[in-house]
């Protein structure tokens, strides 16, 4: 126990030097559901199908790539678009998506994976992409969106992920809600305010203001510059393009404008890191360009149940370029 906190902090640090793929495993799936197609991505890597000619269904192994696009009204007129697949019965492990991203840039890899083991929520917040109402523009009421989701689906009982941006929202989930979020896994993230964080540097500032950004600029923000991050880092960005080409999501100006505005004016989750008194999972690569990565070790020196996991080969996209490894250190977190 630290002295004069009356705190007992649990922390376990895992460093992963070199995490190998493994040819042709894939996690055991359900049969998929019948998939909708729902209604120039910003946001993704997929550039827009020139006019007159028609995309047809690309066909794809991934269960995520085919399980529905559904609708649940929300509090304030809204409706919510979110996906759940998965194993039925598991308690729910609803994810929360990164600046600038939708329903569909979480890479469907990584999804089956946590799939295998559990239910998994995706879903657009409030004003993003296929979700109506109004975009927010401060970071307490995306964390008001998530919960008012979570509350629309009738939920009670769920563990809670966020990448990015949205690690921060599902920080914010877990402080408004305790008694609805169980575990937490903090991917890439940061709880705003950590004294001495060091700044992005200016050009993650300026490809990230950029109106549009492809393929070259996803690797720089998400993947080291070195040849199998590179490769790890295409690949991922290709298993995006089967759900990018027919849907080509996209946050609007106004919501991006309102997730800037809420992040440059957010003050930080640090002063209330106590009150995260569940197991966090917490994680990144160590070469993260986006959110230092010494945001995740300081929050394993004062949360007070934690678990950190770094990539020593990999950066804000780690859980894409790693998702086999990262998907089992999530599975076996959330039990």
């Amino acid at each position: 126990m630290r002295a004069g906190t009356g705190v007992a902090r649990r922390v376990r640090v895992r460093v992963v030097e070199r995490v190998p793929a493994v040819p042709g495993r894939r996690p055991p799936a359900p049969r998929p559901e019948p998939h909708r197609p729902s209604p120039e991505p910003a946001a993704g890597p997929c550039a827009a199908r020139p006019a007159g000619i028609r995309q047809e269904p690309t066909m794809t192994a991934f269960l995520a790539d085919s399980a529905e696009t559904r609708y649940v009204d929300g509090p304030e007129g809204e409706r919510f678009a979110y996906r759940r697949f998965g194993r039925a019965g598991t308690r729910p492990l609803v994810m929360h998506m990164r600046l600038r991203g939708t329903i569909d840039h979480w890479d469907p890899a990584l999804l089956d994976l946590l799939a295998a083991e559990r239910e998994v929520i995706v879903f657009d917040n409030r004003g993003i992409n296929f979700s109506t109402g109004n975009p927010p523009a401060v970071m307490e009421d995306m964390v008001e969106g998530s919960l008012a989701f979570v509350r629309a689906l009738g939920l009670t009982d769920i563990d809670v992920l966020g990448w990015s941006m949205g690690g921060i929202v599902a920080q914010g989930a877990a402080l408004a809600a305790p008694q609805l979020v169980h575990r937490l896994v903090v991917a890439g993230s940061s709880p705003g305010g950590v004294p001495d964080l060091p700044a992005p540097p200016e050009r993650t500032r300026r490809t990230v203001g950029k109106p549009v950004n492809g393929d070259e600029d996803f690797l720089y923000l998400f993947f080291p510059e070195t040849e199998k991050a590179r490769a790890a880092g295409l690949a991922s960005l290709r298993r995006l393009d089967r759900r990018l080409k027919e849907s080509h999501a996209v946050v609007g100006p106004e919501a991006v404008r309102g997730q800037l505005t809420a992040i440059s004016g957010f003050q930080g989750f640090w002063h209330r890191r106590r009150e995260l008194a569940l197991p966090v999972l917490v994680a990144n690569g160590a070469h993260d360009v986006m959110i230092h990565a010494y945001a995740t070790y300081a929050m394993s020196q004062v949360l007070p149940d934690a678990k950190v996991v770094l990539y020593s080969d990999a950066g804000h996209g780690f859980l894409f370029q790693h998702p086999e490894d990262f998907a089992h250190e999530v599975n076996r977190f959330l039990g």
